[in-house]
């Protein structure tokens, strides 16, 4: 945010253009938080963490199967999109990959070691070693937006980077070899959600947000809904994980870049109808939005918990109550988690300042500044 200079009476000491002592001594405004994307960040979270708790119901259930594939295909997209809208700003300079450093690097190291000792804990993968490579459950997001946000000035430089994007995800549905090191095929094939934010702007958001749209998103996500219900056994939901070429799912080469550019519009479509219905006003939700990180990544070991400690074994949970009552309990067990005073608790882990890493330059003051959230 540029400084603002505050007029001066004629005769002053101080002339137009400079600052005075005041002036320098006095606290920076702070840069309000906007409403509207918090609450699409919780909103989005809960849907994470939804989708989680209906994995073990999907078996002998097209409804929620259904239920599963509509939310999977928009609710990670959505995030993406609103990470890449927030990551415009990002130059490369020294502060900025300070923040990146230690907003994403650093928890994902610390996640990726807990999440794999966790697992040899509850006897998942006894012998799994931990491999910084290789993420483990959700921490895929982490090495994917590390990757991404380096990017970002590419992605500013190149003339039409959308398109370019899309090339990127289709030819990478065709490359099994490209492995699993650092989720790369899904970071790859996700990549165009991130791009598509970086392009958005504010007035694209107050567009979505008109009541024409919020009225048509209604019959919009009817129809997908019952599209879903149509296409659950004709259709791999796979294609929406975008975490596999179109080899390792058993079709043709060919048919990865088709069903690339199906997803990428269905996704959109259905991202749209979303932000559409989000609250643009505070909430009693809004704060939470601020929390989103901590809840992402700690929502995954109650949720590991569930699926391995027999939380699902009982005949009642796979009927309609059981999904109502997994439905809830991941609702406010993601919002608990999102709270201040959990994200306070973890912080050091979540959102570490380690400010002893970093040169202490003018440069770097004033980024942290500009970037803070």
């Amino acid at each position: 945010m540029s400084d603002t200079v505050t007029p001066v009476r004629p005769g002053a000491e101080a002339t137009r253009g400079t600052r005075t002592k005041e002036q320098d001594a006095a606290p920076r405004p702070v840069r309000q938080r906007d409403a509207f994307f918090d609450n699409a960040k919780y909103l989005a979270i809960v849907l994470v963490a939804v989708g989680h708790a209906w994995e073990p119901l999907r078996q002998g259930s097209r409804a929620v199967t259904a239920l599963y594939m509509l939310v999977y295909a928009f609710h990670m997209p959505a995030f993406i999109i609103i990470s890449g809208y927030f990551s415009r700003t990002f130059d490369g300079s020294p502060s900025r990959i300070g923040r990146l450093v230690t907003g994403v690097a650093v928890p994902y190291v610390v996640f990726e070691t807990a999440y794999t000792y966790f697992t040899r804990w509850t006897s998942q993968d006894p012998d799994r070693p931990v491999s910084l490579l290789d993420p483990l459950y959700l921490t895929w997001f982490l090495a994917a937006l590390f990757v991404w946000r380096l990017t970002t000035p590419l992605w500013r430089l190149v003339r039409w980077p959308l398109p370019l994007a899309l090339v990127i995800a289709m030819a990478a549905t065709t490359a099994p070899s490209i492995g699993h090191d650092l989720d790369l095929q899904r970071t790859l094939q996700f990549l165009p959600y991130f791009v598509c934010g970086l392009l958005l702007r504010p007035e694209h958001f107050r567009l979505v947000r008109r009541r024409t749209v919020r009225i048509l998103a209604v019959p919009v996500a009817v129809c997908a809904l019952g599209m879903a219900y149509w296409a659950v056994p004709r259709m791999d939901y796979a294609w929406f994980f975008h975490a596999d070429s179109a080899r390792e799912l058993g079709v043709p080469l060919w048919y990865g870049p088709l069903m690339t550019l199906a997803a990428f519009g269905c996704s959109l479509v259905l991202a749209g109808c979303f932000l559409a219905w989000v609250p643009g006003r505070r909430t009693w939700f809004t704060a939470l939005g601020a929390g989103t990180l901590s809840g992402y990544l700690l929502h995954g070991f109650v949720a590991q918990a569930a699926k391995y400690g027999g939380w699902y074994e009982p005949a009642w949970v796979r009927g309609p109550v059981g999904m109502i009552a997994a439905t809830l309990v991941a609702a406010v067990v993601v919002t608990a988690l999102c709270t201040p005073s959990v994200r306070r608790v973890f912080r050091s882990v979540t959102e570490p300042e380690m400010a002893w890493a970093f040169r202490d330059t003018a440069a770097t003051r004033a980024g942290a500044r500009r970037a803070a959230p």
